[in-house]
Formats: structure tokens, C-alpha cells, sequence
């Protein structure tokens, strides 16, 4: 045999053990399918958040106009929030994606200073308009909880698919690479147990 025949023979019989040990191509495009849906649905719950603090912020306005900081600090997050370009291909930028969890952080917590805020205002609490928004917000948050729960766990299994041999060959040659998932803020202050003044 020849070195050419020898050739084309060897690539053939690679090509062959390849194929039947399962490359892992198809199980790569459905698991990053799987990401960018999960992300979809993220995405989809961040926007009605965003989309519910401009009624809430005008309800909670009527009532209480002393509070101008706090309504401030509301609309400014969310204006900084909804400035990010939020895209599937998001995921795949991690200082695009650290920068997304961040703007939607601050939402978070301008929210939840609003709500505290809301506490000084009995009148407040008891206006249909205010209790039916703050009880779509809430349904929000628990929405949003458990889309970036299945995100995180999308992640995990498109991640643990690219680092699994021989799948990892495949991801390598195509340029496919693990992807950030979300992390908690202040990991190292939640680790510590709470302070308790009695």
C-alpha cells in the first residue's frame, strides 16, 4: 500500500471512530439551544419588571412626593438596566454579562428600599392600584428566581457537555466554550452568620 492510500485509509478510519463514538456536535447545538432559551425567558422576566416600576413608581408618586430620593433611585436603575443591550449573545460576553447582572442588582435593591419606604405610608398600602402592583412585582420576583434557576441549570449541563470527552474535542475544534452563569452578589457577607442585637 502506498503512503497516499495509507493516508486517506488512516483519516477514513479516524473519521469512522469519531463518528461512532458520538462526536458530541448535535448535543453541543442542543444543549446551547437550551441556554439561549432559558436566557430568553430571563430576559422576558426582567422586561415585565421593568415594564411594572414606571406604574408603581407613579402610584407610590401620588402618595408619597416627600420621598423623591427613593423614587429617583428607582427610575434611575431601571434606566440604567434597560440601557444594556440585552441579547442571547450576552451570555457568551463575561463582562457584558457581569455588567447585565449588575444594572438588574440595582434594580433589585431600588425596589426593595421602595418598599420599605412604602411602610411609612399606611394610606398607601391600602390602595388597590399600589397592593395590585406590588403583587405583580412580587409574582415577578418569584418568576424571575426560577427563570435564572433553569438558566443556571441550562448552564450547567451545556458546560459539563463541552468538558466531557469526546464532546470537548468537538467543542474545541468548532471554538465552543463554557459560558458564565449568574453569581451571587456579596458571596463572602452572605457566608457570615448575622449579626443579632437584642
Amino acid at each position: 500500500m502506498n503512503r497516499k492510500k495509507k493516508s486517506i485509509l488512516g483519516i477514513a478510519l479516524l473519521t469512522l471512530l469519531y463518528t461512532s463514538t458520538n462526536c458530541g456536535y448535535n448535543e453541543i447545538q442542543m444543549k446551547d439551544e437550551q441556554v439561549k432559551a432559558a436566557w430568553a425567558e430571563v430576559l422576558n422576566q426582567y422586561k415585565r419588571r421593568q415594564d411594572l416600576i414606571p406604574q408603581l413608581v407613579k402610584v407610590v408618586k401620588a402618595f408619597a412626593i416627600q420621598e423623591k430620593e427613593v423614587l429617583v433611585g428607582v427610575i434611575e436603575a431601571r434606566s440604567k438596566a434597560t440601557s444594556i443591550q440585552a441579547t442571547p449573545e450576552l451570555v457568551n460576553d463575561p463582562q457584558a454579562f457581569n455588567k447585565f447582572q449588575q444594572a438588574q442588582g440595582d434594580i433589585t435593591q431600588a425596589l426593595s428600599r421602595l418598599m420599605v419606604t412604602v411602610e411609612r405610608y399606611p394610606e398607601l398600602k391600602s390602595d388597590q392600584n399600589f397592593r395590585d402592583l406590588q403583587a405583580q412585582i412580587e409574582g415577578t420576583e418569584n418568576r424571575i428566581t426560577v427563570a435564572r434557576k433553569r438558566f443556571i441549570d441550562s448552564v450547567r449541563d451545556y458546560n459539563t457537555t463541552v468538558r466531557q470527552f469526546p464532546a470537548n474535542l468537538t467543542a474545541k475544534i468548532f471554538g465552543y466554550q463554557t459560558k458564565d452563569t449568574f453569581e451571587v452578589e456579596n458571596e463572602e457577607e452572605m457566608s457570615k452568620p448575622p449579626e443579632i442585637d437584642l
